[in-house]
Parts: structure tokens; sequence; C-alpha cells
């Protein structure tokens, strides 16, 4: 990872870019900035923006991150990961705050990517990120139950904090509007029905035209973007805010915030996006990309920007393979800005809510969430529950650093006790006749030895096993495992799904207690198949053996 080149990927692939690629990079920029419209505009709003800020930000930060970046494919804009933190920085500091705190980001992203700490976010644990998306997911819908309900507050309200703003729900849940709540619900039902029906048009798209249409053909009383927020159709400017030593002091912690947020949320985004093209990113250049473009969308009027998986993957499906594809996406945002920003006033605030429901709705992973609750250690689902709560209660920065603080003590507590328990040592392969090179192996066979705790800060060692074309038994010797954590195991269910993708047989040799139970509980020995867990690395090689011959 040390040696990986801080050179944007565009320059790579163009070497062998051709005409037919470029044909498919413009189609599929056009679709995901079609996707991007009505999101841009709904993010911006729960980030307490004006709604053209949100197309400012995927316009500004999409291009500069798609040039300098190191994904093939990743598009960035505003996302739901900052809306609540952006809310929260506007309303305590304003624009100018919110500037600094994105200046502060962007400076701390490329300094991140220049030193080369692209691999230290594996440190943070499955269980925090899990903790924390589910949290803000909860946030979000709490911030929208105004809107989508069409609930009027006395003047002077404060709801900056997500305990404010269910109390102020509670307070005033008899000014309660039908007729919104009918427009959300509509909005919603066309959200979750339309993809059935088309995956070509986006159903945000058409539950805005929906509720347009609903408010005004039927002279309903709900208020609309353009109600509550002036829209401005020009392009961005360039604004430097007053910047003091004072300033920044006060900003700073926003600033790492994000950062950290934009840093977790990009890289992400771009490991899912190699495994659905088959690709590797570079986490350094991606780093740095994301800091350029958080630079440039906070002096042209944005607001922070990261790496967005679900218009990554759109792009993906839709042929984009380029950083064409980002570019592209910018550039149509900027005519669609122009053109149709005015009708944006139109949109009922009921139908904004509904769409950031189905954002947080997807966001939420609440089928990883039960599933780490029902089948971790009992540490790893307090790190994740703690981090939710926090989340929710308090704010993300208190959550993760509470989240990270607990899940370092429990896991010097659990190598502590396991090494109380086994009495560790050390296999030299001198003089051990266990060693594998003493056993002939098969050319379809491959056997790879893990050694050491399998814990978050080392479950990426399991990303390391590659298969060959030839390869029909993949066998891991974990004798030296004492014990494994859920985002180790989290990275043995992805390796599980790429050979069964390859169609290559798993066999497992020498699996201690610990790792075992937490395999069992996870329901992965039932996956694999129990006669597949072999007692010798002896017994393993015979099987994997039997296996091939079949």
């Amino acid at each position: 990872m040390g040696k990986e080149k801080l050179k944007p990927k565009l320059f790579s692939v163009m070497k062998t870019y051709t005409k037919e690629q470029f044909i498919k990079d413009v189609v599929a920029g056009i679709i995901v900035a079609i996707i991007a419209l009505p999101l841009s505009i709904a993010l911006a709003l729960a980030s307490g923006v004006s709604p053209e800020q949100g197309i400012y930000t995927a316009i500004i930060a999409g291009f500069l991150i798609s040039f300098f970046g190191g994904s093939r494919v990743q598009i960035a804009g505003p996302t739901a990961a900052f809306a609540t933190i952006v809310a929260g920085i506007v309303a305590k500091n304003g624009m100018d705050g919110l500037i600094v705190a994105t200046l502060i980001a962007g400076a701390l992203l490329i300094i991140m990517g220049l030193c080369r700490l692209g691999s230290l976010i594996k440190f943070i644990p499955y269980t925090i990120t899990t903790g924390f998306t589910a949290g803000i997911a909860v946030t979000i819908v709490i911030g929208q139950l105004k809107d989508f309900m069409g609930l009027t507050y006395a003047e002077g309200t404060v709801t900056i904090e997500t305990m404010e703003k269910i109390k102020a729900v509670a307070e005033f849940i008899s000014t309660i509007n039908w007729m919104a709540v009918l427009v959300g619900v509509v909005s919603l039902a066309i959200l979750i029905i339309w993809p059935f029906i088309s995956k070509k048009i986006p159903g945000s798209l058409i539950a805005v035209i929906g509720g347009i249409l609903m408010v005004k053909l039927l002279n309903l009383s709900v208020n609309t973007i353009g109600d509550l927020y002036t829209i401005n159709s020009s392009l961005p400017s360039f604004h430097l805010p007053h910047i003091t030593l004072g300033v920044i002091r006060a900003e700073f912690t926003d600033g790492l915030t994000i950062a950290i947020l934009a840093a977790i949320e990009s890289l992400l985004s771009c490991v899912v996006a190699d495994s659905m093209i088959n690709s590797r990113h570079r986490s350094n250049m991606e780093l740095v990309a994301q800091g350029i473009g958080n630079v440039g969308s906070a002096l042209f009027g944005g607001i922070p920007a990261t790496g967005a998986i679900a218009r990554t993957a759109a792009n993906i499906k839709n042929g984009g393979r380029t950083p064409i594809a980002g570019m592209v996406h910018s550039i149509t945002l900027v005519l669609v800005l122009i053109v149709l920003m005015p009708y944006a006033a139109l949109i009922p605030m009921p139908t904004i809510a509904a769409i950031l429901f189905m954002v947080a709705y997807n966001m939420c992973g609440w089928r990883t969430f039960v599933h780490l609750c029902k089948t971790s250690p009992k540490s790893d689902i307090f790190v994740l529950v703690m981090t939710f709560g926090l989340t929710v209660v308090f704010d993300l920065v208190m959550a993760i650093e509470f989240g990270m603080l607990a899940a370092c003590v429990l896991f010097m507590k659990r190598m502590s006790d396991e090494a109380e328990v086994r009495g560790w040592k050390y296999f030299d392969d001198d003089n051990d006749p266990d060693a594998i090179d003493l056993r002939s192996v098969p050319q379809q066979v491959r056997v790879y030895e893990i050694s050491g705790p399998m814990f978050f800060g080392a479950a990426d060692r399991i990303t390391e096993i590659t298969l060959k074309d030839f390869t029909k038994v993949l066998v891991i010797r974990m004798r030296g495992v004492p014990a494994l954590d859920a985002t180790a195991m989290h990275s043995l269910e992805n390796l599980l799904e790429k050979c069964k993708k390859s169609d290559v047989e798993l066999v497992f040799s020498h699996v201690n207690e610990q790792p075992y139970h937490t395999m069992e509980k996870d329901g992965f020995i039932e996956k694999v198949g129990a006669d597949h867990f072999c007692a010798h690395i002896d017994d393993a090689l015979a099987f994997a053996t039997e296996l091939i011959q079949k």
C-alpha cells in the first residue's frame, strides 16, 4: 500500500480510452445527473442550506473529485451522512462557519492523502461505521417529520439538536396538515413502487413530478420549496469568508469530523465500486481528490461532499467505467441548474421529506444492524448500540470518539483474555512438523495460513487472499488465530461470496474455539458446510483432493 501511486485514475485510463467507452460514459453521466438532481436539492434542504447549494456541490466537488480521484467510477456530491452535521454548523455559525469548516476538512483530507493515510481508515471498526450510519439515518427521518406532516412551529422554536426536534414534533403535533400528509404518503408510495415498474427513470424524479401535479391540480394548501426558500438559478460564484485564527480554532473540530466522515464514506464507496467492476482504487489519491473537491465546493457556495455509494452504483450499472462519466454528470447539472432550477420552487416539501425517508432507509442498513446484534460478541454489540445511541441523542463527533475508545478498550481486554486462557506460542517453520512446505499440495488447491488475532485493524488481510483461474479449492489454515471479531467475520463472508462466484470450494483447517463459536453464531459454518471444517491440515488437504476429483 505504501508504494501506491499518487496519480489520478483519469490519467491512467485515458491511455486505452475508446470512442465506444466515451459514448457509454456520457450516457451514464447524464443518467446519474438525473438521479442526483432531486437528491442534491433534498440533501441541501436537510442540511439547512438553500436548494441550489446542493447542486453547486454536485457540480464543483463532483467534477474535481472525478478529475483527480483514485477511483475509475466514483460519483461525488452531497450525501445524507453530512446532513445533520452541516445543519448544526449552519444553525450555530452560519454559512461562513460552514465554509471554514469545509476548507479545514479539505486541507486535512489532502494532508491525509499526501501522508498516505488511506489505509488507516480500516482501523475504524465495522460496528462503529454501521452504528453511526444507522444513527444518521434515524436523525434524518426525525428531521423530516415536520415537513412530511406539514407541522407549524411557534416562532422562536429551536430545533437544532435531534432531541429538540422530537420535542417540537410532540409539542406541535396538533398543527398537522392532512393535505401535506397525503402528498407525502403518495410521494413515498411512488418511491417504493416505481423501481418495480421501471429501472430506467429514477423514482425520485417521478415522485417530484407527481407531488407538483397533486398540489397544483388539486389546489392543496401545502408548503413548496418556493414558499420557504428563494430559488437562485445563477452559476456558483467565488466567495472567501474572513478567516482568522480564532475562527479556525472554533471550527477545527467540525472540520475534523467532516474530514473523517468524508474519508470513511468515500473509501467505503470505492471498495463497493471495486467489487462491482473488478478494479482497485488508489485510496491516497482518492483522499487528495476529496480534499480538493471539498475546498472547491466551499469556495463556490457548496457544502461538504464525498463519494455517494448509490450514485456510484447507478453509474456502474449504466455503463460508466472511467472518471469521464462523473465529469459529464457535473456538466449536465450545470445545464439543469440554468434551465430547470426555477421549476424547483414548485416541489412540495412533503415530497422532499419522502425522498429523504427513502435515502435514510437505504443507508440505515437495518438488516446488517440486526444481524450484528444477533451474531457478534457482546463487546461488539455494545460498541454498535452505543455508537448508534450517541449519534441520535448527541452527535456524530461524540459517537465516533466514544465508539473508538470503547472498541480499543474492549479489544485490549479480549486479547488479554485470550492470552491468559491459551498461552500463545509462535510457530517456527524450521522445526515445525506441520509446516506446509513438507506437504504435497495439488495445483488446483490454494493454501493460506492466517496467524494472529483477526480484529478490525487486521481484517483487511483476508482481502489479500487471491484465487487463480485454475483454483478449485481454497484451504484456510487458522491454527494461529486465537480470536475473531465482527469486522473480520464480515471479511470472511465477503471471501465466501468471492469463492462462490468463482465456483471455488472453501475449506478450513484447525479453527480455534473462539473463532469457531463466532462463525457458528454468525451462521457462517452452515453456509460453508460443517464438513468443510477439518481438525488438521492433512485432513483438509485430503478433503480438498477429494473435492477436486468429484
